[in-house]
């Protein structure tokens, strides 16, 4: 009903419409560095109210005064109007008495000790910075680190809070007069800009060849468009540019060269595994790949992350850039230094980290100029200081409309996870392969970006470093440790030192365990709302009774875990070593499983000789752990159908035995045999008929796609059948899915559709990983409730 129609009603807001009002209001969350204060300022200009706005070290602080009717609708779109990066967690507000403000006014910030607050990551151009990146009427015309509050460089550049100019990377280049302007300007969207600059004050880019080192920028320098021609002029030629971006270097040539990508994965010592591709625009990818709405609004998101997806297999992108695989790990242009390379080079960059093998990615120019200079034919440096390393975001969307991450780092972290209960100070320190660590505080879970495979000095040193960051930026001073079960992870080894240094409590965390509380934790499960059905299936990780568990099916809560199943335990010739060569881990279990090793077209290759020490180290057991690998078993079958008899990258064979399945439906070819017995309580799922039937199909000459597709849908039966019975035995009707297998699109996607015939509800990840990257977020939440839950 209108106000019109009601006198008495228009008599009351009337006379509200005159009651003044001072309130005090504070907010947590994502809400400094992405525009919130100049938001806030007009917010309250446009009301006509006083006051001040002011950043601290632990929220953004308001006091406003004014007529009732206008504070309530102020306070009402702080939330509803935000500005999009912002992302608002809590919000108080508290009845003060007026005081004599005039206007109101941005305030300094104010630290403030032991505070902390959310930090934002780093966020692609903006389109109204593009804009003005390609218009040559805009002082900013071509220059490439162009930003504003609504992108650009955040978590990155940031040495502490509150995040204003001196606390960055950016301290070191003095505002000109027009960025000072539009910096103190509050109707200017590069107000309070930390990053703001220009061509006149920011940082340069500059040009280096192998024949003249040059870390820092040269005294009499070409200018920015002529580095970026240079720089087009070198990937047209067929050579290797080492491209310093956001959150360290890249490596890139031209992906329609042949000749350019071999000469990479030489010189990478990366003969097999996909690199990353960098494409102008969202049209562009759809001319090379089939991209759903789900896809591209991933890739055209804030964060840009690499997106895999269905490739076309056009002439155009050169095969070598993903050989054996049926997608394209592509992202768009995230930079304005990307942008204009891309623009004026004309064609797909590969675009792969600035490492060699799993080393960290390099960050720093002199670091990049040494450990580099045998990877890239020149350099495309500038001095814009990286304070924290980051690589790119992976993410799939295997389920309709569900995306998922793979490697969690640029675009996402260091933003937390938010859970449903308060944890205590937790530091958990993840894997060895892929790892990330997790620091948690109150309600909020900081899984840290992508650190990588721990095995070597260089990754633990930016994994030690990396913890200090989050410590000192989150004001997080870890009250207990968690770490793997395995004793010989480098994480587990920090763990151990650090937690008898400083006298702090000590959890082991079960590997699958952890697998499990990560999904849970992900799915905001209540701390209270019992025990699910878990499903673990990986290549690794140390069991409760000394064995490598990997196939597992456990009744999991937060808290404990019991395991009810597995897949049968078969010997690892020579342990993790094996996975280099997956041929070997098919004649172990062919020999403890059919008892001999039948003649196989796929392993006619391998020396006699070689066979036989295998059935002796088999028969002996001689350097054989048992395992109960998900993982171990894909290898097996993948060598068997001569798919992949030895690899060069983590889960090759199990990826290749993948794209040779094509697009598995349900119910597409036959299932193949195989049993569930009971053995001192637990339920084994037996795979002799499994290896047999597959052995068969191999001879009869079946093609690699009908039976990997077989493999694929029986394991998608094992799974859906094991869950039955743990139903029926405990009542339980919700199952989360975990583990690296089940990055696997088609086994995940054959998965869900079993489990939802079935009735049961099904938890895959949706923030981290299901692989080992997201392992710390369990062991995290894990270690809380045996900490005894304080907070």
């Amino acid at each position: 009903m209108g106000r019109t129609a009601n006198p008495n009603k228009t008599q009351i807001v009337s006379r509200a419409s005159r009651l003044q009002a001072a309130k005090h209001i504070e907010l947590t969350g994502i809400i400094q560095g992405v525009g919130f204060r100049p938001f806030v300022y007009n917010l309250a200009v446009a009301h006509g109210l006083r006051g001040w706005v002011r950043n601290t070290s632990g929220c953004v602080e308001i006091e406003v005064q004014g007529i009732l009717e206008a504070v309530d609708l102020f306070i009402d779109a702080l939330v509803s109007e935000a500005p999009p990066l912002a992302r608002i967690e809590t919000i108080s507000v508290t009845d003060i008495s007026p005081d004599d403000h005039g206007k109101f006014v941005i305030l300094e910030s104010l630290p403030q000790a032991g505070a902390y607050q959310l930090v934002s990551p780093d966020i692609a151009t903006c389109a109204d910075c593009l804009r003005e990146l390609f218009d040559p009427q805009d002082r900013r015309y071509g220059y490439p680190f162009i930003n504003c509050t609504n992108c650009g460089p955040r978590f990155t550049i940031i040495q502490d809070i509150p995040y204003d100019r001196p606390q960055t990377t950016m301290y070191k280049f003095p505002l000109c007069k027009d960025c000072q302007a539009e910096y103190d300007d509050p109707t200017d969207r590069r107000f309070h800009a930390q990053p703001n600059a220009c061509a006149v004050c920011g940082p340069p880019i500059w040009w280096v060849d192998k024949s003249r080192e040059q870390p820092s920028p040269p005294v009499a320098r070409i200018t920015d468009d002529e580095v970026i021609r240079e720089a087009s002029r070198l990937l047209k030629s067929g050579k290797i540019l080492a491209l310093k971006g956001l959150g360290g270097f890249h490596l890139a040539c031209d992906a329609t060269d042949e000749s350019a990508v071999k000469c990479l994965r030489e010189r990478k010592h990366r003969p097999h595994k996909s690199f990353a591709l960098m494409m102008s625009t969202l049209e562009e990818i759809q001319r090379h790949c089939w991209v759903s709405s789900a896809e591209a609004a991933l890739l055209t998101s804030p964060a840009s992350p690499i997106v895999l997806l269905p490739w076309r297999h056009d002439p155009a992108v050169v095969r070598n850039v993903a050989p054996n695989n049926r997608y394209l790990g592509v992202m768009l242009p995230y930079t304005p230094l990307h942008h204009l390379l891309l623009r004026e080079v004309g064609c797909p960059l590969v675009m792969t980290s600035g490492n060699l093998a799993e080393e960290p990615i390099a960050k720093d120019n002199d670091e990049a100029l040494r450990r580099l200079e045998p990877l890239a034919d020149a350099f495309l440096l500038h001095d814009r200081d990286i304070y924290a390393r980051y690589d790119d975001s992976v993410w799939f969307v295997p389920l309709t409309d569900r995306p998922q991450p793979i490697r969690r780092a640029r675009g996402y972290s260091p933003r937390p996870v938010r859970l449903t209960f308060s944890l205590g100070r937790i530091l958990a320190c993840g894997a060895e392969l892929k790892n990330t660590f997790c620091l948690t505080q109150d309600q909020y879970a900081f899984v840290s970006q992508h650190i990588g495979d721990m095995e070597n000095l260089e990754t633990l040193e930016h994994f030690q470093a990396t913890v200090q960051l989050y410590e000192h930026l989150f004001r997080a001073r870890p009250a207990a440790i968690a770490c793997d079960l395995h004793p010989d992870y480098l994480a587990t080894r920090y763990a151990k030192e650090r937690a008898t240094s400083e006298g702090l409590p000590l959890f082991e965390i079960q590997h699958h365990h952890a697998h499990i509380a990560s999904c849970l934790a992900d799915n905001d499960w209540p701390a209270d709302a019992g025990p699910v059905i878990g499903v673990a299936m990986d290549g690794t990780g140390l069991g409760s009774d000394g064995h490598i568990w990997g196939g597992e099916f456990l009744v999991a809560d937060y808290r404990s875990f019991k395991r009810f199943g597995q897949l049968q335990y078969l010997p690892l010739p020579g342990g993790d070593a094996a996975t280099r060569k997956p041929y070997r881990i098919a004649l172990a279990y062919l020999f403890q499983c059919l008892g001999e090793i039948p003649d196989l077209p796929s392993l006619a290759s391998i020396p006699p000789r070689e066979i036989e020490i295998i059935q002796q180290m088999v028969q002996q057991d001689i350097n054989t752990p048992l395992t109960s690998s998900c993982g171990r078993l894909f290898d097996a079958v993948s060598a068997l159908l001569g798919i992949c008899l030895e690899t060069t990258y983590e889960a090759q064979a199990a990826i290749e035995l993948e794209m040779a399945a094509g697009d598995v439906q349900r119910g597409d070819g036959v299932l193949y045999p195989f049993s569930i017995d009971s053995h001192e309580g637990m339920q084994i799922i037996r795979l002799e008929a499994l290896l047999e039937a597959v052995v068969e199909a191999v001879k009869a000459g079946q093609p690699q796609r009908e039976i990997s597709a077989a493999f694929h849908n029986t394991l998608a039966e094992m799974i859906g059948q094991m869950c039955q019975l743990l139903r029926e035995e405990g009542k339980l009707n919700t199952v989360a899915l975990s583990g690296g297998c089940f990055q696997n699109r088609q086994l995940l996607q054959l998965t869900v559709a079993v489990l939802q015939s079935q009735g049961f509800r099904v938890l895959p990840h949706r923030q981290v990983p299901c692989n080992d990257g997201g392992l710390s977020l369990g062991q995290a939440v894990i270690a809380h409730f045996l900490n005894g839950g304080h907070t």
